[in-house]
């Protein structure tokens, strides 16, 4: 089954690029490209790919700089979705669609492109949250650099209620990745208040399961009409 995966490197302090979209922080630091959550064995399973303006652009910068376009060569041979109200320059033969469409209607596209396949968005982290608002995004992926900025580009800008599914040491990075429980526009199914009850009834075992379900209601900001259709109740 197709998932929908934002994988990206973070700052501790949360940004994956400084306020002048530079990732110079990014690149002075060791990692195992053989190691856990690495980047080939991650591309290997992706089928379609989604990136904003800044992130189209930063790959021509960084890809063409002082080459002639006769020598450009797009480095991500998977059809590519690049969310965008500005006329871009084309890269010749590179498999990329510009769009200025909803998330979703364009997300219908990617999976089937995809074939099975995940789709990555590659960035920035509006578009991921973007994504995560439609409740289309599956997996937040990150690579934590020990290095803080103080400001620039935010990771993602949106409330999240994440799962932590898998951390590991990659040589300098601490490497995660979580599960989207569910975004903060998106009303919480049964099944995400069942795991929030459990999440609860660990930290505060005394709880009663209404209580637990009530406080994790309050917690993530749950509309009041999922609790007026029973959601707030012992099934």
């Amino acid at each position: 089954m197709s998932l929908t995966k934002y994988y990206t490197a973070t700052t501790l302090d949360g940004f994956i690029a400084d306020p002048n979209d530079s990732l110079e922080w990014l690149f002075t630091r060791e990692q195992d490209r053989d190691g856990p959550l690495n980047y080939a064995a991650f591309i290997a399973e992706v089928g379609a790919l989604a990136m904003g303006r800044t992130t189209y652009e930063w790959v021509l910068e960084h890809e063409f700089a002082g080459k002639d376009p006769s020598e450009w060569k797009w480095p991500y041979d998977l059809p590519c979705w690049v969310f965008t109200h500005h006329e871009l320059t084309v890269v010749p033969g590179a498999q990329v669609e510009f769009t200025s469409a909803d998330v979703a209607a364009v997300h219908a596209q990617m999976v089937d492109a995809a074939a099975g396949r995940d789709v990555w968005i590659v960035g920035g982290g509006d578009l991921a949250g973007q994504f995560a608002d439609a409740g289309l995004l599956d997996e937040v992926i990150v690579y934590v650099a020990p290095v803080t900025l103080g400001g620039g580009k935010p990771l993602l800008p949106r409330h999240l209620e994440l799962r932590l599914e898998e951390t590991a040491r990659n040589g300098d990075f601490v490497t995660a990745r979580y599960a989207v429980v569910c975004a903060s526009s998106t009303p919480l199914d049964r099944d995400d208040l069942d795991r929030l009850d459990d999440a609860f009834q660990r930290l505060a075992p005394p709880l009663t399961r209404a209580e637990g379900r009530s406080q994790a209601i309050e917690r993530v900001g749950a509309d009041e009409d999922f609790a007026r259709r029973g959601g707030g109740s012992d099934p």
